[in-house]
């Protein structure tokens, strides 16, 4: 039985530089770095309350992702405009805009170092 989401894992050619994204720039907490596998791999895990993001190196990546639609991180934060525009103030890369979903909230989509995308989501207020 499943219980719930435990992690994300984001593979990465060089997990040090988009670890300090993260934490530097988007300021996520970084809650744990280690070393893992045959070849003492880099390993970041940033606290997200329920579930964590896990930065690692990877053998099998390389580059930019080539493909940043196919999973998208979604950030939740209680200001987007203000959110959105601490980003690009820091000129982290932006996909689109801040739009509105109807019965959800607002998103605006960035680009971190390695090609992926992440979105900033303002959800609406329970009734």
């Amino acid at each position: 039985m499943i219980k719930g989401l435990e992690s994300i894992l984001i593979g990465s050619s060089n997990a040090a530089k988009l670890a300090e994204f993260y934490r530097e720039i988007l300021g996520l907490k970084q809650t744990m770095e280690f070393e893992m596998g045959d070849k003492n791999e880099a390993g970041f895990s940033f606290d997200l309350g329920s579930t964590s993001i896990v930065i690692l190196d990877h053998s099998e990546v390389k580059g930019k992702n080539p493909n940043p639609a196919r999973l998208i991180l979604n950030l939740e934060v209680s200001d987007i405009e203000k959110e959105a525009a601490r980003l690009t103030k820091m000129k982290v890369k932006k996909k689109q805009d801040i739009y509105h979903i109807e019965e959800y909230g607002y998103v605006a989509t960035f680009i971190d170092p390695d090609g992926n995308f992440f979105q900033l989501v303002q959800v609406r207020a329970a009734n």
